[in-house]
């Protein structure tokens, strides 16, 4: 309702005209029954002044159904601009959490057919209801003009009402069904374009298909229901109406032979009836487009009506970069424990390196520090403050963190760097491509730092996006740096320099770096290994060496992944 009523003049305007042109139209068969009378029967008056009468009329009639028409085309597409800014200006409110349990092919059904769905309704609706109050207009004019006549015209209005609910109640469930397996198929096809590599690396391409086309087929079936529904609803309620012009015809005709009405009100009754076929066809049309919308805005609401737990906080002040994890555990949105009661104070400007198995909350850390998710328990604070209240685009300007699986967009490599920046000059874009490691294959490409990457980056390599990844958080300069295994897919050799780059980025940044590598842990002040979601130990590299064999056997693993650097890696932490 707020959306239409945004847009309510633009309707009312619409709306009114096609009134107009609704009384315009139903003045024409009274014209043409005091035409017939007036000059065939009676021959009292001139035939041509009612045939410019008509004409005129069927001008005005037009050019107000222009107008009308093209204000509600209008409200349509002012309707569905909204619709999917409201839509989407609560998706990117939404929490980390809510990604994790919901399909993006479900999301792009629900902003693409379902609201296209609800348009359509919302636009086409209240004009089909206007068309369809002709009935009401004509039934008044033929009141006027022959009572009995007229009861017998509009004796299958009720049973077309009647008729009308039944439709509704068989479409709605169908129509719901409908909506939710293009959501499947839309899920699928998704899924397959983006994983397309893993799916020719595995030649399971005849699978996919085989799996697409059970989903098609089981739309099929829901489209076959629905026509089967309309095939049998629609032309019964358009037929009823015409039964209207055998009862005119036949109660009018012993009419006319008994001198009770003349020939010229039994021609305007037929055009009468034939008026209200259109509108009840469009009413069979209403019908089926309110149930798919029903069925359509029940699903726009499950995500509308989708709470965030991330609430904005009010806080928008600079930070040093002072952070404490003060017994902070945390649980996924789908039962994952992560952390459980850890404990860590990192000063501002220090860079600590986190070191842990697979799976024993290193990266978590970091997600709880910008927000990505809230803690469950406990409390991650930032110069003394709980980060919850902050105001989140404060906190995550000041907080830059690259992943160790870098998205880029289908923009310049420079928009890409430049994506916190927009308005960022060339040369600092270039500084942090230095930085970073990334200006020397950049000027290799063909358009330079102008060269547009494919979706996701997939035209780079891993380590190239993960350079490009690293340039765009440092353009923002950040005062947290957290950089989450963001070397792992970049040769050693490119990596020390990098690294030596970063040291000087550094001085003075808080950084937290989820290790991976043995050589990532030079960058650090101090190492902290992380088990179980908890910390276990705390100290520089040679202390942990020395003293905690759990921390040894943790580095022993990572050799054993990455032998191939473990020389540099001896002599990078030498």
């Amino acid at each position: 309702m707020p959306v239409v009523l945004a847009h309510k003049w633009l309707l009312i305007t619409s709306l009114s005209l096609s009134l107009v042109g609704l009384l315009v139209q139903v003045q024409i068969p009274n014209l043409v029954r005091i035409g017939i009378d007036a000059a065939l029967v009676a021959k009292t008056a001139s035939l041509t002044r009612y045939v410019w009468l008509i004409a005129a009329f069927a001008v005005i009639q037009g050019v107000i159904n222009y107008l009308a028409r093209r204000y509600l085309l209008r409200t349509a597409y002012e309707i569905e601009y909204d619709l999917r800014n409201v839509l989407y200006s609560h998706l990117v409110r939404m929490p980390f959490g809510f990604y994790d349990k919901v399909q993006t092919g479900e999301l792009m059904s629900r902003s693409g057919s379902d609201i296209r769905a609800v348009q359509m309704y919302l636009a086409f609706g209240p004009a089909i209801l206007v068309q369809c109050t002709i009935a009401i207009f004509a039934f008044v004019l033929m009141l006027s003009i022959n009572v009995p006549l007229a009861i017998v015209a509009m004796a299958a209005m009720p049973v077309v009402a009647v008729l009308g609910v039944y439709a509704r109640r068989a479409i709605f469930p169908v129509s719901w069904l409908i909506q939710a397996r293009l959501a499947r198929i839309a899920t699928t096809v998704d899924e397959n374009v983006n994983g397309v590599r893993i799916v020719k690396a595995f030649a399971t391409e005849q699978r996919q298909l085989t799996q697409l086309a059970g989903e098609a087929d089981r739309l099929r079936w829901a489209y076959r229901r629905e026509a089967e529904i309309r095939s049998w609803w629609s032309p019964t309620l358009e037929s009823l109406p015409r039964l209207g012009l055998a009862l005119v015809l036949l109660f009018g005709g012993w009419m006319v032979i008994d001198g009770h009405t003349s020939v010229g009100t039994i021609v305007a009754f037929n055009s009468y009836v034939l008026m209200l076929q259109p509108p009840f066809r469009m009413l069979g049309m209403l019908i089926m487009l309110s149930q798919r919308a029903a069925a359509s805005a029940q699903r726009i609401y499950e995500v509308l009506d989708t709470k965030t737990d991330i609430i904005d906080g009010t806080v928008s002040a600079p930070l040093r970069g002072d952070i404490f994890f003060d017994h902070v555990g945390f649980e996924y949105p789908l039962g994952t424990k992560a952390l459980h009661g850890l404990t860590l104070r990192v000063h501002a400007g220090e860079t600590v390196a986190i070191v842990g198995r697979t799976g024993s909350g290193k990266s978590t850390l970091g997600r709880l520090l910008a927000r990505y998710y809230d803690t469950t328990s406990g409390a991650v604070r930032l110069d003394g403050r709980d980060v919850r209240d902050y105001r989140l685009a404060t906190l995550r300007e000041q907080v830059g963190i690259v992943p160790d699986e870098p998205f880029l967009f289908s923009l310049s490599i420079r928009d890409n760097i430049a994506y916190g920046r927009p308005d960022a000059p060339l040369d600092e874009v270039v500084n942090a491509a230095l930085a970073a490691g990334a200006d020397a294959f950049i000027r290799e490409l063909p358009k330079g730092y102008d060269t547009v990457v494919g979706e996701r980056g997939y035209t780079l390599s891993g380590g190239q996006r993960q350079r490009i990844a690293i340039a765009r958080a440092l353009l923002i300069n950040p005062p947290v740096l957290v950089l989450d295994d963001a070397t792992s897919a970049i040769d050693v050799t490119v990596e020390h320099a990098i690294h030596a780059a970063l040291k000087d980025l550094m001085a003075g940044r808080t950084t937290l770096i989820v290790a991976h590598r043995l050589s990532t842990i030079a960058l650090a002040d101090r190492v902290i290994l992380v088990e179980d979601g908890r910390v276990v130990a705390d100290g520089t590299h040679r202390e942990l060496l020395a003293t905690d064999p759990r921390y040894a056997a943790v580095l022993a693993e990572i050799s054993e992944v990455s032998d191939s650097d473990s020389a540099d890696d001896e002599v990078a932490l030498a």
